[in-house]
């Protein structure tokens, strides 16, 4: 096969892959159909590979080397990555993608790594070496912005905080940007620079994430993965890779896009989250006002005949469904419910869990028919006719503080109105605080009534109650 119907070849499977990712996001806007863009998108991305392994022709017409190698790190990627998605529990999944999305951002920088210390052997102009450094830079940040967001899911690494804290990461950021443009239009190799480059970025990655709390984790795992699909497009500017610069834009924007939405679920600035200062802490009950009234609880029986005799019930779910594992009995409670005529649906709120889409992806894995999970906005416009609110696992994102108390560090936040409804039912092990560290008003409702107990074990009992009534 000639040269130039090789590049022909290849061209149209980086058409091709091109295609299959714009569709594929397209169908990942909705849950019926993400299953399948997912499998068009990987299709598209192995295409992409195989027509690069076997197509791809430098300017003396070579094609690629080394086939054993790159063949066994294909086969030992899949494994690992096959192994780890199957055996992570979903309250792991959070950790997963941001290992997931570090790997991702370590690559683009080493690419850039790479490239810059053989630019010198190329006709490298100030802006294509403006691209692999760049690539370093938001390469780095992500890759270490997403261990250190690894190890605080896990439990691994506690918030840190210090006086000048965001004064200092904006140092921090501004040096290796300076960094950037001069290495970009200095001529020699500067081995010195690259290190000190690398360095700067890496710590930035971890100071930028060091003091962030876990409630808004949701919102820097998707600004972190904005900056590795931003890595991959300078990748593609690097190769003049077609098919790379699409899939790094896509995942960019849609980082980005998704970035903004969570901020605005969570009342939070977007320059916030760039300066560390974002979240986290503890607040007592008193700095944000005390909490008047009394805890109130219910019985499993109780709890079983008010949700039977009902005509409309909501779920909320929060991490405490994942953490116990009971989405599948959860499932069953409202199939149960539905025979008896009560129409039951799921109201999702957009930063609950600790990424995006946590709870969607947490119900669909218990098959919850998708058209059930309604978004904040439609089920705000639900509870005032809703006969009982049910609770699983979530806590700042239906505390009533965000909309009645100016002195409450979530003031302002958008939440769940379940407090609008006509009884709310919370399953909790204790009186915990949630990750905003402050007590929530909703406990203490007159509404409210608590259902102490692991959400499991509680809800298995309840489904045996509510068959019997």
């Amino acid at each position: 096969m000639s040269h130039q119907i090789e590049n022909t070849v290849l061209i149209l499977i980086y058409l091709f892959g091109s295609i299959t990712f714009i569709s594929g996001l397209k169908m990942l806007s909705k849950p019926d159909s993400a299953r399948r863009g997912n499998i068009l998108a990987a299709v598209g991305m192995g295409a992409a590979i195989m027509g690069t392994i076997f197509f791809y022709t430098n300017a003396t017409g070579e094609h690629l080397k080394n086939h054993i190698w790159i063949f066994g790190a294909i086969l030992i990627g899949t494994v690992i990555g096959t192994l780890t998605a199957r055996r992570v529990k979903m309250t792991a999944m959070p950790q997963m993608v941001s290992l997931f999305n570090g790997m991702g951002g370590a690559c683009a920088a080493m690419i850039s790594i790479v490239e810059y210390k053989h630019y010198h052997f190329y006709s490298c102009n100030s802006g294509e070496l403006f691209a692999i450094l760049s690539g370093l830079l938001i390469g780095g940040i992500s890759f270490s912005g997403s261990m250190i967001a690894f190890g605080k899911l896990n439990g691994n690494i506690a918030d840190k905080r210090f006086k000048g804290q965001s004064l200092i990461n904006l140092i921090l950021l501004a040096i290796p940007v300076v960094m950037v443009v001069f290495m970009s239009y200095q001529q020699e190799y500067n081995g010195l620079m690259l290190l000190s480059l690398i360095a700067i970025c890496l710590l930035y990655g971890i100071t930028f994430v060091m003091p962030i709390g876990g409630a808004d984790m949701p919102v820097v795992i998707s600004l972190l993965n904005s900056f590795t699909g931003v890595a991959a497009a300078c990748g593609g500017f690097i190769y003049d890779n077609q098919v790379m610069l699409t899939g790094g834009i896509l995942v960019g924007s849609a980082g980005t896009i998704l970035t903004v939405l969570m901020c605005n679920a969570m009342n939070r600035s977007l320059l916030n989250v760039i300066i560390g200062s974002f979240g986290g802490g503890s607040h007592s009950g008193t700095e944000a006002g005390t909490v008047s009234g009394s805890i109130k609880e219910i019985s499993l029986s109780d709890t079983a005949v008010l949700l039977s005799y009902s005509k409309k019930v909501f779920i909320v779910p929060g991490y405490g469904l994942a953490v116990a594992q009971a989405q599948h009995t959860c499932h069953e409670l409202e199939k149960i419910l539905e025979e008896k005529g009560v129409d039951v649906k799921y109201a999702i709120h957009p930063v609950a869990g600790r990424m995006p889409g946590h709870m969607n992806v947490l119900l669909a894995e218990a098959d919850v028919p998708y058209d059930k999970l309604l978004e904040m906005e439609d089920a705000n416009n639900e509870f005032s006719a809703t006969d009982v609110v049910m609770v699983i696992g979530a806590n700042d994102v239906v505390n009533p503080a965000a909309r009645k108390n100016p002195a409450s560090p979530i003031y302002g936040m958008p939440i769940l109105d379940v407090d609008l409804a006509q009884n709310v039912i919370v399953l909790k092990r204790g009186m915990a605080a949630g990750y905003a560290g402050i007590e929530n008003e909703l406990f203490y409702d007159t509404k409210t009534k608590m259902l102490f107990g692991d959400a499991k074990a509680s809800l298995q009992k309840l489904v045996s109650e509510v068959k019997n009534v």
